[in-house]
C-alpha cells in the first residue's frame, strides 16, 4: 500500500471523512442548534472511569449545584466504543421526554489520535447529526478536533468547558433574574 508521506493511515481516513461529511452538509451553520440556558437535565455519554466525568461532575456542581444529570457510561476508546457511543445516544434520546433531557454532553479527556478515533467514525457523526437533543462535544483537549466536533450543535475544547458551556453560574443566573 502507498500513502502520502508524512500522512499516517488514520490522519488520511480523517480527512477524507471530514471531506465527504462536509460536502454532504453535515458540518453546516445551518443545522447548528443553540443549548438551552437553562437545563432541566444533563445527558453525559463518557466513561464512568476516567478524569474527565469526574472533572465534568465537578465543574456542574460548582456552577449550579442541582440540575440533574444522568450518565450513560460508554466505552470512548477501542473497537467497542463507537457502538456504546451509539447507544447512549438512543436511550438518552429514548429517555429524553420522561427525564426532561434538554443537552447531551459527549466526550472524553485527552488522548492519542488513535485513543480518540472512535469520535472520528462514520457511524458516530451521523448518530450524532440525527440527535434531537441538542449535543456539545467535548473530546481531548484544546488542540484535538474529532468529528464529532464538527457534526455536533457545539464544541467545547475540553470535557470542563461542556460543563462551563451547558450551566450557567449560579449567581450569575440569579442575578438576572433580579
Amino acid at each position: 500500500s502507498m500513502e502520502p508521506k508524512g500522512i499516517g493511515a488514520l490522519q488520511l481516513a480523517f480527512v477524507q471523512l471530514k471531506k465527504k461529511l462536509s460536502e454532504e452538509g453535515l458540518f453546516s451553520a445551518e443545522l447548528k442548534r443553540s443549548i438551552p440556558s437553562m437545563p432541566r437535565c444533563i445527558g453525559l455519554i463518557t466513561s464512568s472511569r476516567g478524569a474527565a466525568i469526574h472533572d465534568l461532575l465537578s465543574v456542574l456542581k460548582r456552577r449550579f449545584e442541582g440540575i440533574p444529570t444522568l450518565l450513560f457510561p460508554a466505552m470512548v476508546q477501542g473497537v467497542h466504543a463507537p457502538v456504546e457511543l451509539i447507544k447512549g445516544l438512543e436511550v438518552l434520546n429514548n429517555m429524553r421526554e420522561f427525564r426532561k433531557i434538554d443537552v447531551i454532553i459527549l466526550g472524553r479527556g485527552g488522548g492519542s489520535l488513535e485513543d480518540l478515533w472512535a469520535f472520528n467514525e462514520e457511524i458516530v457523526a451521523r448518530a450524532i447529526a440525527e440527535c434531537p437533543i441538542p449535543l456539545v462535544s467535548a473530546v481531548g483537549h484544546e488542540i484535538d478536533v474529532s468529528i464529532a466536533d464538527l457534526v455536533a450543535d457545539v464544541r467545547a475544547l475540553t470535557p470542563s468547558e461542556a460543563g462551563e458551556l451547558v450551566v450557567p453560574h449560579r449567581d450569575e443566573f440569579v442575578a438576572s433574574l433580579a
